[in-house]
């Protein structure tokens, strides 16, 4: 442990009108995973890639073993031992486990691909690594925690010695990243030193051994975990104390706002089976409603049937008590419906195109006349939900892409705010985006309620669903499988309705017949 690896010294690097990195230094040793954490912006990502060769430092230096590096590419990052994984996975679906481990890089036989050298190679990796998969097994066919455990053992087939892992835990189930933790153990055993990115205080604790915090593209400090609780942890990384993770809220509920009644719809890959099959959904003006469940339950298949971006086989909605078609997302923005997706980068933003314009993108109609658009009102409208959600962007034409997790959060929340929903579907409000962020978001959506927008909210995070809900909706294999009082319940309730099971009659479970005026019924 006492062997240092690799660092950077005095790291600066300015893009057009931001300093990302002020005088940054980083180090990592060997058979370490050292936590690199910050809120969204402060600087982590330019950092690593920097250290990939993805980006070049304005200043400072890179040594490896104690000798200066250059890092000038990524191809030179690989020749010197250093890989990354990106939160967004980097994998050729079409190909099988073998071939994306050695993408661009086929074991050869004079001219032609050794097939059976580069399986044999690719599974001597993944044994190595205690990954059980078939090297000969297409990716597309892969879980998203199967696929990530592809890209460790192609980064490690570059003979890694430094490895950062970006995010890795995002998308995966407690028993999926129990695996990969194996994994990075593993690892570590062979004097991996590895860099851990996460958002997620407690995992930092289990993994890691020292942490280094960012604030505002600045070096704030590095503590070993055994020596730092995570309430000074939190108070380093967003600069003040964050005394409740939640913001204390009381909420003025009305009537029944959307209420979706039998939603079917059938699994395409076994049409034998409903994949959706809900005989009731409801949610009221002021309320925030969390729908819970595990991974793969049916929730987001649930919310797109009703925001119309699939096709339900059979569907009835009731806003404000009328009978009303969404059969595409553009009759739910005619209907004041509003979707924040699971994935903001695929599906939520055009992150190619600037801010401007995705704030604007759904509100387009209102802001043009005689089929124009009004430059003009579309810019004040972006400038004044800018300054609402104190959006961080150097001007309205900076490109979307280059904004933190967070700040892209609030560009889709103020795409659909500045349409006036009065129904918003949010799945995994907080994903991928830090403490002081989601604090924000949170208080967004509670003056939201205030407002009387009703509120859906997906999240797979249990303390996000009791900290921030009125009432809870479990879904267990497209069903409705109980509804909790958030106040009254418990995480172990939730899981337990989320695994399939009834609650028994002396638990905290509201009444489970639908009530008067709208409700579940299961």
């Amino acid at each position: 442990m006492s062997d240092e690896l690799f660092r950077m010294e005095g790291i600066c690097k300015s893009f057009p009108g931001v300093k990302a990195l002020d005088n940054v230094s980083f180090s990592v040793n060997k058979g370490e995973v050292h936590g690199l954490v910050g809120e969204n912006g402060a600087g982590k990502s330019t950092l690593m890639k920097i250290m990939t060769g993805v980006y070049h430092a304005d200043e400072g230096e890179i040594f490896i073993d104690g000798k200066p590096a250059k890092v000038e590419s990524t191809k030179k990052a690989h020749e010197l031992g250093i890989s990354i994984i990106f939160q967004e996975l980097n994998l050729c679906p079409h190909l099988t486990v073998a071939d994306n481990v050695f993408i661009g890089r086929p074991r050869m036989s004079g001219p032609l691909i050794n097939d059976r050298d580069m399986h044999a190679e690719a599974k001597k990796i993944l044994d190595e690594l205690g990954i059980d998969l078939n090297s000969h097994t297409m990716v597309r066919s892969l879980s998203v925690a199967q696929q990530q455990m592809v890209e460790i053992a192609k980064a490690i087939s570059y003979d890694s010695r430094i490895l950062v892992l970006d995010e890795p835990t995002a998308t995966l189930t407690e028993k999926e990243i129990s695996q990969l933790f194996d994994i990075i153990r593993t690892l570590q055993k062979k004097g991996v030193g590895m860099v851990y990115i996460s958002h997620r205080m407690e995992e930092l604790s289990q993994i890691c051994e020292r942490v280094s915090v960012l604030r505002d593209g600045q070096y704030i400090g590095t503590r070993t975990l055994k020596e730092i609780t995570m309430n000074e942890l939190v108070n380093m990384i967003v600069g003040r104390a964050l005394e409740n993770k939640f913001p204390k809220y009381t909420r003025r509920i009305g009537d029944v706002a959307l209420e979706a009644r039998n939603i079917r719809r059938r699994d395409k890959f076994n049409p034998s089976r409903y994949k959706v099959n809900v005989s009731s959904l409801y949610v009221r003006h002021g309320e925030i409603l969390g729908v819970a469940g595990l991974v793969g339950a049916g929730r987001t298949e649930i919310m797109r049937c009703i925001f119309g971006a699939d096709e339900a086989e059979s569907i009835e909605l009731y806003i404000d008590g009328k009978r009303v078609n969404i059969r595409s997302p553009g009759q739910a923005i005619t209907n004041k419906v509003g979707y924040v997706t699971e994935d903001r980068k695929r599906d939520g933003l055009a992150l190619r195109l600037d801010v401007l314009y995705n704030i604007n993108m759904a509100h387009l109609r209102p802001l043009s006349k005689f089929g124009f658009l009004n430059d003009k009102a579309g810019a004040d409208n972006a400038e004044d939900y800018r300054q609402k959600l104190r959006i961080k962007t150097p001007s309205l034409r900076q490109m979307t892409e280059n904004l933190s997790g967070g700040n892209q959060q609030k560009v889709v929340l103020a795409k659909w705010l500045c349409n006036d929903v009065r129904v918003l579907i949010i799945d995994e409000p907080t994903r991928g985006i830090d403490v002081g962020a989601k604090f924000e978001v949170y208080e967004l959506l509670n003056r939201l309620s205030d407002a009387g927008v009703a509120i859906i909210m997906i999240s797979s995070e249990l303390p996000e669903i009791l900290g921030m809900s009125d009432r809870v909706t479990v879904i267990y294999e497209g069903m409705v499988n109980g509804e909790l009082d958030a106040k009254k319940t418990t995480q172990e309730e939730i899981l337990y309705l989320a695994a399939g099971y009834n609650l028994l009659e002396d638990k905290q479970a509201l009444p489970r017949n639908a009530p008067a005026k709208g409700g579940v019924s299961v």
